[in-house]
């Protein structure tokens, strides 16, 4: 069976590298909107037989990117593709996963169903925000981490890896373990959507610099009351590394103000130009795992 990469726009560049790398041809589609706002979709070459892979992260606008990708994903089943595997570096609506109260919806859950019904066969993220949500896709799903493309950019200076919340407990012990550092966390009490107060750092921070490990930054509240926290405990240093750059207007600059001075995040959302930030590019990551899906 031949395959095949399929650029969404939402990350076409990241696309193009995941071609490059795997040597299989780019296609691509033509994403524009009706005058009323509904999205078109035309995929440019056929596709018929083909192993499909169509590269789409859900970020900003999501609502947009994901309805793009389900119709991409339904004009691929209608001209034949033999299989159709969406690669989602950031999956979006992964954060409302849980009801909390009655008359919230399960969102994530409910994505993962309007791909799956759209023809999506198979998918392939990157950190979810929850490792439980891989129950919830009904198609097989490959969750990569981002472990090998972060750590050898914080390997120096060695310093105490924070969890910004119990949520994030997992994850910091994995860098914490192949960094050989100490670890620590940060209680925090979430008080609405995109809002949460750090309460206290739980472990020794006094005198050492500090790596506050999320799955991604929004609008930077949560590493910059972290921060706050770490720096009222006696921290030395405060630094922020984060798979997802989904970064609001002002995310960043939140974060400057309570210190953190340095941010290592990956491309998952899209190309990241922002001054003084350091981005892992996730193109080898996706070629490897395609590789594999194709052996």
């Amino acid at each position: 069976m031949s395959a095949a990469v399929l650029a969404g726009n939402a990350h076409p560049a990241l696309a193009r590298e995941i071609a490059r790398e795997t040597g299989l041809p780019l296609l691509e589609a033509s994403i524009s909107s009706f005058a009323d706002g509904e999205t078109q979709v035309r995929i440019l070459q056929r596709v018929r037989g083909l192993d499909l892979y169509v590269v789409q992260p859900t970020s900003a606008p999501s609502n947009e990117r994901l309805m793009a990708l389900a119709l991409i994903a339904d004009a691929a089943r209608a001209d034949g593709a033999a299989r159709i595997t969406a690669i989602v570096p950031y999956f979006g609506y992964a954060r409302q996963d849980v009801r909390q109260q009655p008359g919230e919806p399960r969102s994530a859950q409910l994505a993962a169903r309007i791909l799956a019904a759209a023809g999506v066969d198979r998918a392939i993220t990157l950190e979810l925000h929850s490792p439980a949500l891989e129950s919830a896709f009904p198609m097989p799903l490959t969750d990569l981490r981002a472990d090998a493309l972060l750590v050898p950019l914080v390997r120096a200076p060695r310093c105490t890896v924070v969890s910004p919340d119990a949520g994030g407990m997992k994850r910091a012990q994995r860098y914490a373990a192949a960094l050989g550092a100490p670890l620590a966390a940060v209680a925090k009490r979430r008080t609405g959507a995109d809002l949460a107060e750090a309460l206290q750092v739980l472990g020794e921070v006094r005198g050492q610099p500090c790596l506050i490990v999320d799955d991604m930054a929004s609008t930077g509240r949560t590493v910059a009351g972290a921060a706050q926290a770490l720096a009222a405990a006696g921290a030395a240093q405060v630094h922020a590394l984060f798979v997802h750059a989904v970064m609001a207007p002002g995310a960043l600059e939140r974060m400057r103000a309570a210190g953190v001075r340095r941010v290592v995040t990956t491309d998952s959302v899209g190309p990241v130009a922002a001054p003084g930030v350091e981005v892992a590019a996730t193109a080898p990551l996706f070629a490897a795992a395609l590789k594999e899906a194709l052996a």
